[in-house]
């Protein structure tokens, strides 16, 4: 009795150690070979609040064109918001020089489309927090994003968090969004990498259906493809690629599709700066798309104020080839 005690015992060991060992190799073998996928001028860049707000000028929208010449980006996420949890947004007080923004940066830049980033936290995952199921507070969203193309800006990026899977009051504001009329972007949660994750209630990953449901909704989904507790480079890369792979077999083809690099710096257990890097971000990616003919797929970066030139360098080197 005691002997199968101990067999079970270590049974239960092995099983625990092999199913992590399995699934690390698995994205080892991702993250193989030469990736040879370059920009498909869809790509994208999240920008931070100092743009709305008055402490950036004339200068430093002229050095921002400069720096996305000869890249491939063509969208800014221009963080607008946050909401106030019941949708509304005080635009005299969050973002006063949005309209000399979007004035500013459409003469610099008039290939660049300029969107505006919304976003706030929403229940069950906060609480207090946005509650998407009220239509009221669905409502007063739409109203703040429609006030907020009154200010210049050429779309509408979303970024709620945590939405959980199956969430209908997100596929909801989605919908009454897109009868605004302009362009809908969204930042996307990470698809289940394996064993139905998207069940565990911390509302980190979507299913693959969920994901491919929201994408139905929107003119870009933007992949959150970062904070993924990789302990090493071929791993995160490998965990990308993946990513890549799954989102490309559901994102509709009129959808644009990309996948987030990390251009920030932390290191904790659930973002690992010497593994999440950008290098590896841009590699991964470009092994997931592989020989995908599809042309409307893009990397975003995130974000530009914490972004180094060793950040910028690696996106160059690794996705435009220069």
């Amino acid at each position: 009795m005691r002997r199968r005690r101990k067999l079970v015992l270590l049974g239960l060991l092995v099983f625990a150690l092999l199913i992590p060992g399995t699934y690390a190799l698995s994205l080892r073998l991702q993250y193989a070979g030469e990736p040879s996928a370059r920009t498909r001028n869809h790509d994208a860049l999240w920008l931070g609040h100092a743009w709305v707000d008055g402490r950036k000028t004339a200068a430093d929208v002229t050095a921002l064109a400069k720096r996305l010449q000869d890249t491939g980006i063509r969208d800014l996420y221009v963080h607008t918001g946050p909401l106030e949890h019941d949708g509304t947004l005080d635009l005299a007080r969050v973002s006063p020089q949005a309209r000399w923004f979007t004035t500013a940066m459409r003469a610099a830049a008039p290939d660049v489309r300029v969107q505006a980033w919304l976003g706030d936290v929403v229940q069950p995952g906060k609480n207090p927090g946005m509650d998407l199921d009220d239509a009221a507070v669905r409502t007063q969203v739409v109203a703040s994003a429609k006030s907020v193309l009154a200010q210049g800006f050429q779309g509408i990026h979303y970024d709620f968090e945590p939405v959980r899977s199956g969430s209908r009051g997100y596929l909801a504001v989605l919908d009454e969004t897109r009868a605004l009329g302009a362009p809908l972007s969204v930042a996307a949660h990470q698809i289940d990498p394996l064993w139905q994750l998207h069940r565990i209630p911390i509302d980190k990953w979507w299913s693959q259906d969920y994901f491919r449901q929201v994408a139905e909704r929107v003119n870009q989904i933007a992949v959150m493809s970062y904070d993924t507790a990789m302990p090493l480079q071929s791993l995160y890369g490998g965990y990308v690629a993946k990513q890549t792979k799954l989102a490309l077999e559901v994102t509709p083809p009129g959808t644009d599709l990309l996948m987030g690099l990390p251009a920030y710096w932390e290191s904790n257990p659930s973002h690992w700066g010497h593994a999440e890097t950008v290098a590896a971000a841009v590699r991964g990616a470009s092994l997931g798309l592989g020989d995908s003919p599809r042309q409307n797929f893009g990397l975003a970066i995130y974000v530009d104020f914490t972004a180094t030139e060793d950040n910028w360098t690696a996106y160059r080197d690794g996705w435009l080839g220069q």
